[in-house]
């Protein structure tokens, strides 16, 4: 598994574009995303020592709920230092985003922490299926002209159908098979790299003049 990831980081960090994206059904997608989510963290979050990931969505859409189904597995699975806000039990959306991004501000380590935002989102018909990791904050909400606070240090988003006419019914009629594949992909490349998140800080500290840890 780390040779296929240090493969997959080792193409992403050749990569010209600053974001990255792969198809569900793509055979390396978990090992990619992986690459990609610890190449934008190592650009944006090389002196965080702790990591909160936000899943925005609802599971009262079957498309909105991409975001949910990542932060219920994450949470059964990511590493004990790393915060999962968004599950299907306590889902992060429109509703109360402001409230949550408020206590992730005041939190105690809010200085040392840094966030992944994850969430669904439309497209067009040939991007159906897509997952891309990007940096810099998610606009939650734009593909239904809602405003909502920028969310993340960097971002992931899975495109789950198609849009531009009637998104609020589009998305209550997403197939579920796509966006349970979806979400089980996301969650392990969050997982794989958040596993690997620490060692590689401390490489890159390593590296750095007198290697002195910041």
């Amino acid at each position: 598994m780390w040779q296929k990831l240090s493969q997959a980081l080792e193409r992403a960090w050749r990569a010209s574009e600053c974001s990255h994206r792969v198809h569900v059904d793509d055979g390396q997608a978990v090992q990619a995303l992986a690459a990609s989510i610890l190449e934008h963290m190592h650009e944006r979050c090389s002196g965080r020592r702790s990591v909160t990931v936000v899943c925005i969505g609802t599971d009262r859409s079957t498309g909105d709920a991409l975001g949910p189904l990542v932060g219920s597995r994450l949470a059964q699975s990511a590493p004990a230092w790393v915060r999962v806000l968004g599950t299907l039990d306590e889902p992060v959306h429109a509703a109360n985003l402001h409230e949550v991004l408020w206590r992730i501000e005041r939190h105690p380590d809010a200085d040392e922490q840094g966030v992944i935002a994850v969430d669904a989102c439309l497209g067009r018909s040939e991007s159906v299926g897509y997952i891309s990791v990007k940096p810099g904050a998610l606009l939650p909400g734009t593909g239904v002209n809602k405003q909502l606070p920028p969310v993340g240090d960097l971002h992931i988003i899975g495109i789950v159908n198609v849009g531009g006419f009637m998104e609020y019914f589009v998305l209550q009629n997403t197939r579920l098979s796509l966006v349970m594949r979806m979400a089980e992909t996301i969650a392990e490349g969050v997982r794989i790299a958040l596993e690997q998140w620490p060692a590689m800080r401390e490489a890159a500290v390593a590296r750095s003049p007198g290697g002195i840890q910041p």
